[in-house]
């Protein structure tokens, strides 16, 4: 059985959408013993979004997926999806969500398409048509008649995908969905959740791969040690603090230059020879003026910006170690 995907039988009456939140975290705490492994998480998800979930190893992310999804309860603090609190109402909510924690279990001595098949009876009935719909969204319907045993590790966490959207649900809640993907499957997953945002669902992600959590995600909630330490947006996170990159002839003129004024007085040379500066106004075109009128033609000027992966080592110090 699919011991890992979530599933819950259709309701027949589900509450309307109410606001932009889809999934809301209040004082959301879990310990165990003396250990606090999600510690007072207020975390918000807007609609439509694709937020990424980002922490070391044992940062608490699966943990909260799992309080999310009912699978285990708060120790206190409580989790609201599209306005209904989980453990009041989570028969009536968790329909609308889909989700996949960890590696599906799948029947391996079935096809794709049975695999699918057995999920749906025990969810009331899902009709053909809709299985079509989530082979091709997550490009098995090729391989939709071969046995799962015969899958990729990539194939098997496109099927578990696959399932989770067996409900079209409003939510998808997904960790390490490219866990054993090829790079051509990592592009087709980061097509598949551009896919499902622009149909207007939300997209709730963990994933050690940070390179594709900067390309699919539009904002990220990062924790360490059970705690909230930043949420931004993508582009915020990585805007490189107002700094530009100047290529230009005789760098280091130049650099003794803009470090003389006091807005370039933490300039400097990066590994390429380029010129990293701030500045005048906070805006290029300035920089370009100043350095113009100087005798210094760029060759380009271009927002200086910093790699995710960067960022999420300063912000949870952890020089050392994976992400989970």
């Amino acid at each position: 059985m699919v011991e890992n995907v979530m599933t819950v039988p259709a309701a027949n009456t589900l509450p309307s959408l109410t606001g932009d939140v889809v999934l809301h975290t209040n004082n959301l705490t879990k310990q165990y013993g003396k250990r606090i492994a999600v510690n007072n998480l207020n975390l918000e998800v807007y609609r439509g979004e694709v937020m990424g979930f980002l922490g070391p190893n044992g940062a608490g992310k699966t943990t909260t997926i799992r309080m999310a999804l009912g699978l285990i309860a708060p120790t206190s603090g409580s989790v609201a999806i599209l306005g209904q609190d989980i453990a009041s109402h989570g028969s009536r909510i968790l329909p609308r969500v889909g989700a996949l924690v960890e590696t599906p279990a799948l029947y391996l001595y079935m096809s794709g398409r049975n695999n699918l098949r057995a999920v749906a009876s025990v969810l009331g009935g899902v009709s053909a048509a809709r299985i079509d719909t989530v082979l091709d969204l997550v490009g098995l319907r090729a391989r939709q008649k071969d046995r799962v045993r015969t899958y990729s590790l990539g194939m098997k966490q496109r099927l578990g995908v696959a399932i989770a959207l067996l409900q079209d649900p409003d939510l998808l809640i997904l960790d390490e969905p490219a866990n054993g993907l090829d790079p051509a499957g990592i592009v087709e997953m980061r097509d598949l959740m551009h896919r499902l945002t622009a149909e207007g669902k939300t997209v709730f992600i963990s994933s050690h791969l940070l390179t594709e959590v900067q390309q699919i995600c539009t904002r990220v909630a990062i924790i360490n040690l059970g705690k909230l330490v930043k949420v931004s947006t993508i582009e915020d996170l990585i805007s490189g603090h107002g700094e530009f990159v100047v290529t230009v002839e005789r760098a280091q003129e130049a650099l003794a230059l803009v470090k003389a004024q006091q807005w370039g007085k933490d300039a400097r040379l990066d590994t390429r020879g380029a010129l990293v500066t701030s500045a005048p106004g906070k805006r290029g075109r300035d920089l370009n003026l100043f350095l113009v009128n100087a005798g210094f033609v760029s060759e380009t000027i271009t927002q200086s910006t910093q790699d995710l992966e960067q960022v999420f080592l300063e912000l949870t110090n952890s020089g050392t170690g994976g992400v989970q």
